[in-house]
C-alpha cells in the first residue's frame, strides 16, 4: 500500500500492490496492481472485492475439474462402445468449440454476475472474508 514515489519499490516487491492516487503524484498508482482514489476505499477493496474474487476463483477451479472429468468420462465410455480401437470420438473443431463454449463463456458470465454475498453484508460482517481460508 503506497501513495508516492518512495513507495514504488515496495509495491513492486509485494504480491499485491495497492496504489493510492494523491498529492505526491501517480508513480505509486502506475506501479500498483490495484489503484484507489482515496484511502477510505481500501476497506471495500479488501473485504468486498477480495471476497468475491476468492469465491469466483474457487468456483472456477471446481468448474474446470468438473468439465474435464465429464470430458474424460465421455471418452472412457466411448472406448467401450468402439471396442478400444483408439478412434477419436470428437472432431478437432468440435473439441476447440467445446473448450471455447464450455470453458470460457460460463466463466466469463460467472465472473461478471456472481456475487454470493451482497456488498453491504460483507462490509457489516468482516468475518465472512475469513470463511474461505
Amino acid at each position: 500500500l503506497g501513495d508516492g514515489a518512495n513507495d514504488v519499490s515496495m509495491i513492486q516487491v509485494a504480491d499485491v500492490g495497492v496504489g493510492i492516487s494523491g498529492q505526491e503524484g501517480m508513480q505509486a498508482v502506475m506501479a500498483s496492481d490495484f489503484a484507489i482514489p482515496r484511502f477510505r476505499y481500501l476497506e471495500k477493496l479488501l473485504l468486498v472485492h477480495g471476497h468475491w474474487c476468492y469465491s469466483r476463483l474457487a468456483n472456477m477451479v471446481l468448474y474446470f475439474f468438473y468439465k474435464n472429468a465429464m470430458f474424460v468420462a465421455l471418452l472412457f465410455w466411448y472406448q467401450f462402445y468402439c471396442g478400444f480401437s483408439g478412434s477419436s470420438m470428437i472432431d478437432q473443431w468440435y473439441l476447440i468449440f467445446f473448450n471455447l463454449l464450455f470453458s470460457s463463456l460460463p466463466q466469463l458470465i460467472t465472473g461478471v454476475l456472481d456475487k454470493d454475498v451482497p456488498a453491504e453484508v460483507l462490509i457489516a460482517a468482516p468475518q465472512l472474508y475469513k470463511s474461505g481460508q
